[in-house]
């Protein structure tokens, strides 16, 4: 796989954003995002931007399309199948089903899914990441930096994938202080949760008031009203995904960014390259698939003993002296 470090500088020293292509000529590839958006300022965007960041490079073209609802998932993919576009690009789970449905009737085009869910499909190139590593790092650097002893997080619903975060953030937290309590609240009890920045600030106020002074959304576009809740109350929020540290400057301590840019580039190069890959690509901390966000935005937040502490962590999960418990694998948290 080609370095994500190199991907990362590449995107970091800037990226022309510009208007997309409606057309394509065969084998251009093709995102359709998920709910939530292009701009959701997370994990579709995070896509965007490895989409834009291979436009940019290659001078190539991209397709597009952002669902409104699930039926739209088989509807598009089939529809790009249909008009060519290689490799058509999935970021989210969601689409699992309908890539199981649509991937075998075309044979010689080229899918990707991003997120947790893989699919075995000979034309398929599934994506998951190890979120519990980085929700450690920045559950450690949360527990370092409360002044309370007592933090939160906020899924968006209770799903095992949500729960893999909260669980890796309750680890690291635990590790910088035995005694932390961490609160953790939903924001609804479905998908919608996702997109209802109302009930995150009021889930977010709730924890607030009860003495909570770092909070961690894992509500994809719901989450930016964690945050602003967090800046509004002069606590501090952490973002997901995609890096937030500028959302709300001196307020985000930090971001559990997942590459998810650089899998979308990768893929896209992959395709241009003629070395496209299925298969099952799982990124995590020794993959630079995962980490904790660190730039000029949260530089005055981060002291370095905080710094010193998340890259021990980090060499010690890479050498497996540091083992993150995954949720998924028991639906069990040990903290």
């Amino acid at each position: 796989m080609t370095s994500f470090k190199k991907h990362l500088g590449a995107l970091a020293a800037g990226v022309a954003v510009a208007a997309l292509a409606t057309g394509a000529a065969l084998a251009d590839p093709a995102i359709i995002y998920d709910g939530g958006g292009k701009f959701d300022g997370s994990f579709n965007e995070a896509a965007y931007n490895g989409a834009e960041m291979y436009k940019a490079e290659t001078g190539g073209n991209y397709g597009e399309l952002e669902i409104t609802d699930d039926a739209q998932r088989e509807q598009y993919l089939r529809q790009f199948a249909e008009r060519g576009y290689s490799p058509i690009i999935t970021p989210g789970y969601n689409f699992a089903t309908a890539l199981t449905k649509v991937a075998p009737e075309f044979p010689d085009t080229h899918f990707v899914i991003i997120d947790d869910a893989s699919v075995d499909l000979p034309n398929v190139r599934s994506v998951t990441f190890k979120e519990q590593e980085g929700s450690y790092l920045v559950g450690l650097l949360a527990g370092m930096k409360s002044e309370t002893g007592k933090i939160g997080v906020i899924p968006a619903f209770n799903l095992d994938l949500l729960e893999a975060f909260a669980c890796g953030y309750k680890q690291g937290a635990v590790a910088a202080n035995p005694d932390i309590e961490v609160l953790e609240n939903y924001i609804s009890t479905g998908f919608d949760g996702f997109n209802d920045k109302p009930k995150a600030i009021e889930v977010a106020r709730a924890q607030l008031d009860q003495g909570a002074d770092v909070l961690y959304q894992v509500a994809g576009g719901a989450g930016m009203g964690v945050l602003q809740a967090a800046a509004d109350a002069g606590k501090y929020g952490i973002g997901v995904d995609s890096n937030q540290n500028g959302t709300f400057p001196g307020n985000v301590l930090t971001s559990m960014v997942k590459r998810v840019d650089v899998a979308t580039y990768d893929a896209m190069m992959a395709e241009m390259n003629g070395d496209w890959t299925a298969g099952h690509i799982i990124l995590g901390l020794s993959e630079d698939g995962v980490g904790a966000a660190f730039d000029d935005y949260n530089a005055d937040l981060v002291t370095d003993e905080m710094k010193a502490a998340v890259e021990k962590a980090s060499a010690d999960i890479i050498a497996g002296d540091i083992m993150v418990h995954d949720y998924r694998t028991d639906q069990n948290c040990p903290v």
